[in-house]
């Protein structure tokens, strides 16, 4: 088995009004140090082992349903859980 931690962000050229909403919060609560917030989204799978290759199929996941690519940036990390 294999967990999988997505990270999907918006691009850099891509403006974020919810990130900005809460940069101003921030602000408003005196944390002026705050210089810039992005808004993304985790997502965690688990895989089973099979033939083939993972990296790929998870690209395509990320490609055809998680991230929306025209805006968006995607991450992951795999990790193979051990049986204990």
């Amino acid at each position: 088995m294999y967990n999988v931690k997505v990270f999907v962000t918006l691009k850099e050229s891509v403006l974020d009004p919810q990130g900005a909403a809460v940069k101003d919060s921030l602000h408003r609560l005196s944390y002026q140090s705050v210089e810039d917030v992005r808004i993304g989204k985790y997502i965690e799978l688990t895989l089973k082992k099979e033939d083939g290759d993972m990296d790929a199929q998870i690209r395509e996941i990320c490609e055809k349903l998680l991230a929306n690519t025209v805006i968006e940036d995607f991450t992951y990390e795999i990790e193979e859980v051990v049986p204990q």
